[in-house]
């Protein structure tokens, strides 16, 4: 009924920048808070960024400064603006989404099926 749909991963030197968007479409009556978690090898998923449906932001301390996370409410759409990479944020980024649902206006947790970033010389 709803999918969440990443791009703009990719391979980026350090000190480089990339932008990862995240596209929900569906059955879709209202998108709550949305934010982008990310997962290293033998890591636990960590929360990098969250958006509020408000614009609230909040980070994780190791991107402050350098990631800056945004959404369009008109095109259901979530972005995160990553700078000055380094190569400790080479991960798998999962997008994320709470978003009640037409018809049975259930909320639910959704996620994307993830993209990679790499950070390398």
């Amino acid at each position: 009924q709803v999918q969440l749909v990443e791009s703009g991963g990719g391979l980026v030197q350090p000190g480089g920048s990339l932008r990862l968007s995240c596209a929900a479409s569906g059955s879709i009556f209202s998108i709550n808070a949305m934010g982008w978690y990310r997962q290293a090898p033998g890591n636990q998923r960590e929360l990098v960024a969250a958006i509020s449906s408000g614009g609230s932001t909040s980070y994780a301390d190791s991107v402050k400064g350098r990631f800056t996370i945004s959404r369009d409410n008109t095109k259901n759409t979530v972005y995160l603006q990553m700078n000055s990479l380094k190569p400790e944020d080479t991960a798998v980024y999962y997008c994320n989404a709470w978003i009640v649902v037409r018809v049975t206006m259930k909320r639910g947790d959704y996620w994307g099926q993830g993209t990679q970033v790499t950070v390398s010389s």
